[in-house]
């Protein structure tokens, strides 16, 4: 029962991707493997069966590894609701909501939760695939660790540190990072993989002959840029491109400050029929826009007002005085309404505030979130469709009346009379390829033919393939230990 961690010199090197990779590689050896992320801090997350949360990434993960999602896999993540909080999510909980300041006092009692997980993945699999967190050169952070190095050294498994050389200095990435880190921890590190090259490798040899004589690290091998990353979920909203397809239907969708799930829209990136637009701050909705998708939120009242700021409630408005068809998920669903009643401060100051008004709903936050796997009917189709809920609040009014969908014979969701705005709190609806083919038929697109799910595990054995083909993947799991 062995265990291998993925850390990197910076967010966003790519370790996800290279964990989901090796995953699947370990995966066609014969080898029973497990993701696990000890701490995460994303707002796309995944409902598991047991009825938690844990980050998409990890839900990903764990298709490669084919297993399902556990809370275990991923037992802190950390949810931002502010620049200076986030919602604390242990073991598939919320704890606590806590200031950066408060998090670094609250740190040093997750390790045992983390541990505990972790024992229980590893007794489970052959072979656990560990992805830290941000880097472990941010050594001001060291103390009371439990993403990187701390949990490195309290579990005892061996490091790859993952510098990403599309961004450039990975040769500074690597080594400056041995710089900082302690002897203790430096002697954790079993090597060094190079990701995201583009061009023809050889001409790094010497500068990954370099990094290996100033580190004393084996260097596991130079991976080129994987364009098909693109067509699996992203977990980092940097990730959100600004167009995507070139479809005739044009959808719009406004890049909130705190959106969430927003993996929900990767089906639709990905169908020929569509055009996605992301909005960033300053950009005016595209007057031939067809369906605008408000997403999912982790402050709701927060990012309606950023709506409000970016002049978006007003081209909202025009877009459906033209006959433009809306769609609302989770917090854009709530948004969607007359009011939004916030009673106990759990997203600010205590009160109320207009919502756009396009729905007559009313939605009152409450401390209990809801989590749930979903199946469920499509009203306007009758097609069966599968999503999941995660979402403070309840909502209630009369557009209730004319439910988007019905869960286990009870209305869930909302439209309006001509059915052309609608609300809904399941995310993950574009992931099944009945629903999302009837609903693009409703706005007059063509048939799909895309089939979603099997696309990404094609792209997951193509990562695969791809890492066996240009780096040493069974000297990499033969470090495991």
């Amino acid at each position: 029962m062995r265990a291998l961690m993925i850390q990197g010199t910076g967010s966003n090197v790519g370790k996800s991707l290279l964990v989901a990779g090796l995953c699947r590689a370990a995966l066609r050896r014969g080898l029973s493997v497990a993701p696990f992320k000890p701490q995460n801090m994303s707002n796309n997350a995944a409902v598991t069966r047991d009825g938690g949360e844990i980050g998409r990434a990890q839900a990903l993960q764990a298709l490669a590894c084919g297993r399902e999602p556990h809370t275990d896999m991923n037992p802190v993540l950390l949810k931002p609701e502010s620049d200076m909080g986030a919602q604390v999510i242990v073991q598939g909980r919320h704890v606590a909501t806590a200031r950066a300041r408060d998090y670094a006092r609250l740190k040093p009692r997750l390790l045992a939760p983390v541990l505990e997980s972790f024992a229980r993945l590893r007794r489970a699999a052959d072979l656990v695939i560990i992805e830290g967190a941000g880097s472990p050169a941010e050594v001001n952070l060291r103390a009371g660790d439990i993403a990187n190095m701390g949990f490195a050294r309290a579990a005892d498994v061996p490091v790859i540190l993952v510098g990403d050389i599309d961004r450039g200095g990975v040769i500074a990435q690597v080594v400056g990072t041995k710089v900082v880190l302690d002897a203790a921890d430096a002697a954790q590190v079993s090597g060094f993989l190079i990701n995201r090259f583009r061009g023809d490798p050889t001409l790094f040899d010497d500068g990954y002959a370099l990094i290996g004589q100033r580190t004393g690290w084996r260097g596991y091998g130079v991976v080129p840029y994987f364009a098909d990353a693109a067509l699996l979920p992203a977990e980092d909203a940097l990730d959100l491109g600004r167009t995507v397809g070139s479809g005739p239907l044009q959808v719009a969708v406004p890049v909130l400050s705190r959106i969430a799930n927003f993996d929900d829209l990767d089906p639709l990136a990905q169908e020929p029929t569509v055009s996605l637009r992301m909005l960033r701050p300053g950009q005016a909705f595209p007057g031939d826009t067809d369906l605008v998708i408000l997403p999912g939120t982790k402050s709701t009242l927060g990012d309606l007002a950023w709506v409000r700021a970016q002049g978006w409630d007003i081209d909202i408005l025009a877009h459906v005085r033209r006959g433009g068809y809306v769609l609302g998920i989770c917090g854009g669903y709530q948004m969607l309404g007359r009011i939004i009643s916030d009673p106990l401060g759990l997203e600010g100051a205590p009160g109320e505030v207009p919502g756009l008004g396009l729905l007559d709903l009313v939605t009152t936050m409450q401390p209990n979130k809801h989590l749930s796997r979903v199946d469920a009917i499509h009203e306007a189709s009758g097609t069966p469709m599968t999503g999941y809920e995660i979402h403070i609040g309840e909502t209630t009014g009369e557009a209730r009346s004319r439910p988007f969908a019905c869960v286990a014979g009870t209305p869930e969701g909302a439209m309006s009379p001509d059915g052309r705005i609608m609300g809904s709190y399941l995310h993950g609806m574009f992931s099944d390829d009945a629903f999302r083919a009837a609903f693009l038929r409703q706005l007059g697109a063509a048939p799909s033919t895309l089939a979603y799910g099997a696309r990404v595990e094609k792209v997951l054995d193509a990562l695969a393939d791809h890492l066996e083909a240009h780096c040493d993947v069974a000297g990499l799991l033969g470090a495991a230990r």
